[in-house]
């Protein structure tokens, strides 16, 4: 099932869009494993970077689409339907079209990709050069 914003958009809660999301399917390895070299230079790319502001501006940069659902650091676009080397090399749709892309918090791409709910989830430490505290 290929999942798009426009159904997103009509799902009312938070809870309810992350629920349409939710793969269970850890990032990286499953979809791109020796082809990171590939993932990399696209999410380097010139084009890559005008769509990712173009939906983030649409989403207002707020977490999955959500008014009252501020991201308060890094903005991630997450692709709705994980992508493939082939989405790449080919230039399938699903890599560069906003219809299949939302803004995210770092919680919530967890949340997606390994089933844990969002509010029981540690927050996310940034380590720092001279940090000598172990979380």
């Amino acid at each position: 099932m290929i999942k798009t914003y426009s159904e997103l958009a009509v799902i009312p809660t938070f809870e309810g869009r992350l629920d349409y999301l939710r793969t269970d399917i850890p990032p990286s390895e499953l979809t791109f494993g020796l082809m990171r070299d590939l993932n990399q230079s696209f999410y380097n790319s010139s084009q890559w970077r005008r769509i990712r502001q173009t939906v983030i501006s649409r989403d207002f940069g707020l977490d999955l689409g959500c008014s009252d659902y501020d991201i308060g650091g890094r903005v991630i676009v997450h692709h709705m339907n994980p992508l493939k080397p082939k989405d790449i090399l080919r230039h399938s749709g699903l890599a560069l079209n906003p219809e299949y892309m939302i803004t995210v918090s770092h919680k919530t791409h967890l949340a997606i990709h390994f089933g844990l709910p969002v509010d029981t989830m540690e927050s996310f430490v940034e380590r720092r050069p001279g940090d000598t505290k172990l979380w």
